[in-house]
């Protein structure tokens, strides 16, 4: 549900309901700059939110809103091409995300149970990489797409929008220029809190004090310790095992499959004994996430700026040709391919400049020594 509606349907359609009724707005005084100003002032508000999340869906939410505002902020400046190519590129890129996590939630409920609070908490994930490498390499294919790197789909639909930003407002520009180095930034922590490191739900509580209890980490930052059962039935399996696309199980030992009984259970976290771990989803929910891998892929070819002399050789001028084209009528086009490289360079400079101090902060290294106790092992050694 949040695939379809999040990314391109319900919540995009007021976007396309202004873009329909551009030409009407275009003869209203100063709509056209309240229409940018909303824009940009959603870009900068939508990242900053997602910043601060610990709920994987709640972040991709507030990214949505973010690149919502890339679109408004594009039709407030009169570039109604671009903010419709980047409707469809955002739409199969965030789709792709938000179906990647919806797989991740289902693994993770494996662990934790049917528990939102904690199935959707990155605090909780991590080294998932190994457990489930489909869904690992599609949501890493969504997040470099919304980040801008080429030759993804949203590389060439936000690059648009940050180059005509200069034509309109050297301060909404540098807004929109900074706002897409922070997107790269947020991205990329939702995924190295997610993939990379190790399953933080397997560590015990950060006092080191060994106990049979769980500690909690709320949305809201509030941690608690609640008392769990030793052992607990999480799921059970039948006969009926669905196929899944790896022909070879990297934890046979673990799930093996014994009638009657249950499928993993989770023992309280002092005990040094096997942990469970999540497992890949079947193929009714890789399916989706390898069909829009290839549309993140490809449909940002769809737009690629062939123009030549003038003439538009790609695919989407003929469709998205406005009978206005306020942003460009009193300015010469930059159709060359040294400009087009240029701007680029620079896009994509930013943006692997987010993912560099996204890398610095949240690498896995971070996450291991979450565990106290690891320190504390270290201490002792170094003493004697």
């Amino acid at each position: 549900i949040s695939a379809l509606i999040h990314a391109a349907t319900m919540v995009p359609a007021g976007i396309f309901l202004v873009a329909r009724l551009l030409p009407l707005f275009i003869l209203i005084p100063y709509i056209m700059n309240l229409i940018s100003l909303i824009g940009i002032i959603t870009v900068l508000l939508g990242a900053t939110l997602a910043l601060a999340q610990k709920d994987i869906k709640k972040a991709l939410a507030y990214s949505t809103m973010s690149q919502l505002g890339y679109m408004m902020l594009a039709l407030g400046m009169g570039s109604y091409r671009s903010a419709l190519f980047h409707l469809i590129t955002h739409a199969y890129s965030k789709a792709l995300l938000f179906l990647g996590s919806g797989s991740v939630i289902h693994s993770m409920e494996t662990l934790v149970g049917y528990s939102p609070d904690k199935s959707q908490n990155m605090v909780l994930m991590g080294g998932l990489t190994k457990h489930v490498p489909i869904t690992k390499t599609s949501f890493l294919l969504g997040t470099l797409s919304l980040c801008g790197i080429p030759p993804l789909a949203c590389f060439w639909s936000k690059d648009e929008i940050l180059n005509d930003s200069w034509l309109y407002s050297p301060i909404f520009a540098i807004i929109a220029w900074a706002t897409a180095g922070l997107t790269a930034f947020y991205m990329f922590r939702i995924y190295l809190l997610t993939f990379e490191g190790h399953l933080n739900v397997h560590f015990q509580n950060y006092s080191g004090k060994q106990n049979t209890s769980f500690y909690s980490i709320s949305l809201w930052g509030k941690g608690c310790s609640k008392r769990i059962n030793k052992t607990f039935r999480l799921l059970t399996m039948n006969d009926n095992e669905s196929f899944s696309f790896f022909s070879k199980k990297t934890y046979q030992n673990i799930r093996k499959r014994n009638r009657g009984r249950p499928f993993m259970n989770i023992v309280h976290f002092d005990n040094k004994k096997l942990f469970s771990y999540p497992y890949e989803s079947d193929n009714t929910m890789l399916f989706p996430l390898l069909v829009l891998v290839l549309f993140t892929l490809f449909v940002g070819s769809l737009g690629i700026p062939f123009n030549q002399e003038g003439t538009d050789l790609d695919i989407l001028s003929k469709w998205l040709a406005p009978s206005i084209n306020l942003l460009h009528q009193n300015s010469k086009e930059l159709t060359g391919w040294s400009e087009f490289l240029k701007d680029a360079i620079f896009s994509v400079s930013i943006a692997y400049f987010g993912i560099v101090i996204a890398s610095f902060l949240y690498k896995p290294i971070y996450s291991s020594f979450k565990n106290f106790d690891l320190i504390n092992s270290f201490v002792k050694t170094g003493v004697k």
